[in-house]
């Protein structure tokens, strides 16, 4: 039997859209309906969490690797940006956001951390802008730490320093 090609392999971070940053631990078979199914079994340890996605389903449903290096460096240009607020109504926004961060796009992450992050002296941000704000900011953070092989403090201290400095 010859060995199959897999997208990701144990031990390979990768990104699930609808929950961030997680790690392959394993590929298993389960027996499912009388069918075999191939299963990625993914763990979100921060959340201690486990995900079994179908291997034939993981980039359909928008599983990928780690951003690149490039795309690392794009989002954290992304967040050097000017903040860019719509004037529709928040609910629309808060939705708008919410769609960015599920997107599992480091990019679409990104500029919503860039477009929610208040310094000390602006005006204060609502409870659900607040939630928001950290749930964008903490995707992009495990994703910065995992591919640049750092510890989250090492990278929340990064992305804090450039949202700080381009309030000029």
């Amino acid at each position: 039997m010859s060995k199959k090609k897999y997208d990701f392999s144990p031990n390979e971070f990768v990104v699930y859209p609808a929950h961030g940053v997680g790690k392959v631990v394993s590929i298993e078979t389960q027996d499912i309906a009388g069918f075999e199914l191939e299963m990625f079994v993914i763990s979100f340890e921060k959340d201690k969490m486990t995900l079994r996605v179908p291997t034939d389903k993981a980039t359909d449903v928008g599983m990928r690797a780690l951003a690149t290096p490039d795309v690392v460096s794009h989002a954290m240009k992304t967040l050097r940006g000017k903040a860019k607020v719509k004037k529709a109504m928040w609910s629309r926004r808060a939705q708008e956001y919410e769609q960015k961060i599920n997107s599992g796009d480091l990019i679409a992450i990104a500029e919503v951390v860039r477009d929610l992050h208040r310094q000390d002296d602006q005006r204060e941000q609502s409870y659900s802008e607040r939630q928001l704000y950290e749930a964008a900011l903490e995707r992009l953070t495990r994703e910065i730490a995992a591919v640049a092989g750092n510890d989250e403090n090492a990278a929340a201290a990064e992305i804090d320093s450039v949202l700080v400095g381009r309030a000029a």
